[in-house]
């Protein structure tokens, strides 16, 4: 597989929370996406440390099939800090993660919480998502959507938005390789391109990554993003987010 990918933090002054994961011949492709801590964490390491943490982790694992991977994956980084932090703690760091596998002529996926998989297949396009995690919060998320960003009342109602989000699930399936023309793996802050800001359609978005690359598409977003800044056409509780897109095509298609 051919993989383009880019990722940028939400601001220049905090860590990207954001990691991913491409292997060397391209067939295992994944992106972790932190969940943003709103309580204390019982751990000294912070949300980014875990994230890119488990990026590294599953490269020791890329043999076995997505969900063992990760799996494996999350167990490693859980040893390297279990000594100390609290791991037990309601809070303690966690993500959203998507993983693709090409591996026997079939194209595997595992999503757990809002990474998107966009799939093209020739004769249309298949989006699948794990929202759920947003469906189990969806009371706790209207309530954060009306209050100012930055104010005190906001940031309580995301912390009980936070702590109605923690029964997430995955999503899991394949396909036959054949079919694919091209797909795109993206953390949340990059499917904003799509839902909310309207600025292309999922077969528009992978015509702009095909075209101009995923950095094209996370400065469109940054742009949408900064003719909103109080969240008042878009609301959403993250000004700017953490933003990771990432273009996959077969080799054969691309020249």
């Amino acid at each position: 597989m051919l993989v383009t990918a880019s990722s940028e933090p939400g601001s220049p002054d905090a860590p990207n929370e954001d990691a991913f994961f491409v292997s060397p011949n391209g067939d295992t492709v994944a992106i972790f996406d932190g969940a943003t801590a709103r309580t204390s964490t019982g751990c000294t390491h912070g949300v980014a440390w875990y994230t890119h943490s488990l990026a590294g982790a599953l490269a020791s694992h890329i043999r076995l099939a997505p969900a063992k991977a990760l799996a494996a994956a999350i167990t490693d980084t859980a040893a390297r800090h279990r000594h100390t932090c609290d791991l037990a703690h309601p809070g303690t760091p966690s993500a959203a993660v998507g993983i693709v596998q090409a591996r026997r002529k079939t194209l595997r996926y595992l999503l757990l919480g809002d990474v998107t998989l966009a799939l093209d297949l020739g004769h249309g396009i298949r989006v699948v998502t794990d929202n759920r995690v947003h469906a189990t919060a969806s009371a706790e998320r209207q309530a954060a959507d009306q209050l100012p960003s930055g104010s005190p009342e906001k940031a309580q109602a995301l912390v009980r938005m936070k702590q109605a989000e923690l029964t997430a699930r995955n999503v899991a399936g394949d396909l036959p390789l054949q079919h694919l023309q091209q797909a795109a793996l993206l953390s949340d802050g990059a499917a904003r391109a799509v839902d909310p800001f309207g600025l292309c359609d999922w077969q528009g978005l992978l015509a702009i990554l095909a075209a101009h690359g995923p950095g094209e598409l996370i400065r469109q977003v940054r742009t949408a993003e900064a003719t909103d800044p109080a969240g008042i056409r878009w609301p959403r509780n993250k000004i700017h987010d953490d933003a990771t897109a990432i273009l996959i095509q077969q080799r054969s298609q691309t020249g």
